[in-house]
């Protein structure tokens, strides 16, 4: 046997049988040659050809239709994430908040360009974001400089197209919010390296770079609602000419943020080009005197504590401090009891209730309520108190009624959380929750008794008190809360024209504590009065029925149940302290 021969059995089958195909056909080349029909000859290698080209496009074919049919890796990916992208950040429907997409820096070469003014005039029109300084400096180097980034794929193209030498592009990676303005605040932003400057892009900077190209971010806010509750806040804060504004919707039961909004609003794909002060979070990063707001926390303590009950009666005339004297708003009544001191809204009443406690009661539930700390959030714009040095008597008679102490809307929200959840501190968070994941620490700060009458406290404040029209503008929906307006301390005085007004609801107020309940809260920065208000710019006026609509509309997407009838609260009916279980209290 010849060696070739040889070497063609030990050969694998397959490919033994092609080799002997092959061999036939060289064979063919040879008989037809060797005959003298050079023409045999030629269409045979012909066809030998076309049946090559033939098979490797039908084997193309075959493979491009299973990879079209059957594909083995997810089509999601076939577009893949640029080097060093963060991971996509989503709503807690998956609704997308903020991506990675690809974008183009651009360079110029002085050493390649013969004519720097033709690539100033063009680059000038094109780019009209170009920095002139950035310009001039590169058409005069000596090495290739680095222009601008960000640029889209149209632009890069647009600009390729022009020819003009000298110029280069380098793909990097640019971070996009689809939304703008909507919700920029809570979502934040990042600097040219990817590196979260504020807001969630910064809180959560560590995971999104952790999850960069795999599972998206999960933010605990609904788009939906934080859509209403922006838009709510806004035209009230336009209405009412106020400088600054809030909002914000927690589930007081888990302690997700719903929705936050911080007005003026500002939108995270142009920061450089953005006032500084309209990229405060005035949520997390300012604080505030809250006003009468702050009642609820005293009410709260007293009667978690004993101290009082809804039906001891207070003297609310005046009141004489060392230094000053404490007036209500309403000077028609000599006495009330408390649950009328709450609907009445009586700083008189409030502070003698935050003498009766003392000091050392007020400071133990304030600070297990976290109202003498920054809230503890991920946000890390979250400001701490300002407090008084020292719990005078004085101090306590203000704190009782909102006075002499500022914190964030941050921290109101989640202590008013405790109140209304059925008694449990829980920090809130802007991270969706994972329920199999461990929840977040809870700690008891009142009973649930107490958490029950708070509840029927703020919805009777809406039916009989200071926040009917919050209740008017949401009929049906059990809507509770407390109004607050505080003047604002300016430059050692007080100025008694600039108000911050707020009312913070909550819905709905009936059903067992503990379960899902929502907190809404507006505040308004030197809201002005209008014809509408009758002159007047307090909480009752502006904050209230701008919850009121919030609530409306949200109430739905919340499937909280709208009631043909809600029964009235009677405020004799509140368990006595007495009557709880050891548990309970």
């Amino acid at each position: 046997m010849r060696p070739a021969d040889l070497a063609l059995y030990r050969l694998p089958p397959a490919w033994r049988w092609l080799a002997e195909r092959i061999w036939r056909v060289e064979h063919a080349f040879e008989r037809a040659k060797a005959a003298g029909r050079a023409e045999d000859d030629t269409r045979l290698r012909i066809f030998f050809i076309l049946a090559m080209f033939a098979a490797g496009f039908l084997t193309l074919a075959v493979g491009a239709t299973r990879s079209a049919l059957f594909p083995d890796t997810d089509r999601s990916a076939a577009v893949l994430a640029p080097p060093g992208a963060r991971a996509d950040m989503v709503d807690r429907n998956g609704r997308l908040l903020a991506v990675d997409l690809p974008h183009f820096g651009l360079y110029y070469d002085p050493r390649e360009n013969w004519n720097a003014a033709e690539v100033k005039r063009v680059l000038t029109a094109q780019l009209p974001q170009l920095s002139p300084t950035r310009l001039d400096k590169a058409l005069t180097a000596d090495k290739r400089q680095y222009l601008i980034g960000g640029l889209t794929p149209d632009e890069k193209a647009r600009l390729d197209d022009l020819g003009l030498p000298g110029i280069s592009f380098e793909p990097e990676s640019k971070r996009v919010y689809p939304l703008g303005p909507t919700a920029g605040h809570l979502i934040g932003f990042v600097d040219r390296g990817g590196t979260g400057l504020s807001g969630a892009e910064l809180a959560l900077d560590k995971p999104i770079k952790a999850s960069a190209g795999g599972q998206p971010v999960a933010l605990t806010i609904d788009l939906r609602i934080q859509a209403a509750l922006q838009d709510e806040l806004e035209k009230a804060a336009v209405k009412y000419q106020a400088i600054g504004g809030v909002g914000i919707v927690t589930n007081v039961r888990t302690g997700e943020i719903l929705g936050l909004a911080s007005f003026p609003a500002f939108d995270p794909n142009t920061p450089g080009s953005t006032p500084p002060q309209n990229m405060i979070n005035h949520v997390a990063g300012t604080v505030y005197e809250p006003g009468s707001v702050f009642k609820v926390f005293t009410l709260a303590m007293g009667i978690d504590s004993g101290v009082a009950t809804p039906n001891t009666v207070f003297d609310v005339r005046t009141l004489q401090m060392p230094g000053r004297t404490i007036h209500d708003y309403d000077k028609g009544d000599t006495s009330l009891p408390l649950w009328e001191v709450f609907t009445h809204s009586s700083n008189i009443g409030a502070a003698r209730l935050g003498l009766l406690a003392g000091p050392d009661r007020m400071e133990h539930y304030f600070r297990a309520f976290g109202l003498f700390n920054a809230a503890p959030s991920e946000l890390a714009e979250s400001a701490r108190p300002i407090l008084q040095k020292k719990l005078t008597e004085s101090a306590v008679a203000s704190m009782a009624f909102g006075e002499a102490i500022a914190v964030s809307p941050l921290s109101l929200a989640t202590g008013m959380g405790a109140v209304l959840n059925g008694g449990e501190y829980v920090p809130l968070t802007i991270r969706k929750l994972d329920p199999n994941a461990p929840q977040p620490q809870r700690r008891r700060v009142i009973s649930q008794a107490t958490s029950r009458t708070m509840l029927d406290l703020m919805r009777l404040n809406a039916t009989r008190g200071s926040g009917t029209l919050a209740d008017a503008a949401a009929p049906g929906y059990r809507l509770g809360g407390k109004t607050g307006t505080a003047e604002k301390s300016l430059g050692g005085g007080i100025a008694r024209k600039k108000l911050v007004s707020s009312f913070a609801g909550v819905f709905p107020t009936d059903g067992p504590v503990g379960t899902d309940r929502y907190f809404v809260l507006i505040m308004l920065d030197e809201p002005k009065p209008t014809k509408e208000t009758f002159g007047f710019a307090t909480g009752h006026w502006n904050s209230a029925p701008a919850v009121g609509r919030v609530v409306e509309r949200i109430a739905p997407i919340l499937r909280v149940q709208r009631a043909a009838y809600a029964p009235p609260v009677d405020p004799k009916s509140a368990p006595k302290q007495d009557e709880l279980s050891g548990d309970e209290r």
